[in-house]
């Protein structure tokens, strides 16, 4: 008897964990994320930036409170702010994501800020964002590290 008492306990056990791991999450399973880069450092440069369109795909508004990384020491939400005349990098507290709107991250705005880099980081390389909401869940994004294009090999489209 005693022996099926504790399968019971355990079963109540499992049923617990994945019911709070379903709690847990939340804001996240409602987020989709696309097109998530990380934008390649030049060597020794001590800082680079993540970047992708976030979908709240919810009902209900959600914010990214901080994003998280394996690679640099800092991790921060940034945006960039024109000051008189000037474009500077400034964190953010949160970026907000409406209702079945989205938030993009894109060089020049928004971004996520990765700071004091461990090691040089390579084209190809994959980077795993974990990316906290204000409902306590989150979601981990693969970021994969990509080379800048320079601006003179953009596409131009010439009329004539």
């Amino acid at each position: 008897m005693k022996e099926c008492n504790s399968m019971k306990q355990l079963s109540l056990l499992a049923a617990g964990l994945i019911f709070s791991a379903g709690a847990l999450a939340g804001a996240a399973d409602n987020v989709s994320v696309q097109d998530p880069y990380v934008r390649l450092a030049p060597p020794n440069a001590p800082a680079t930036g993540a970047f992708m369109v976030i979908k709240n795909n919810g009902d209900k508004d959600i914010k990214v409170l901080k994003a998280d990384n394996p690679v640099s020491k800092v991790t921060e939400l940034h945006t960039h702010l024109n000051e008189g005349g000037v474009m500077k990098m400034r964190p953010v507290p949160a970026i907000d994501i409406k209702a079945k709107g989205e938030a993009v991250l894109k060089p020049g705005g928004l971004h996520v800020m990765m700071i004091d880099l461990k090691a040089p980081m390579k084209e190809g390389d994959v980077v795993p964002i974990t990316l906290s909401f204000d409902d306590g869940s989150s979601k981990v994004v693969e970021a994969k590290v990509v080379r800048p294009m320079p601006a003179a090999s953009m596409p131009m489209e010439h009329k004539h």
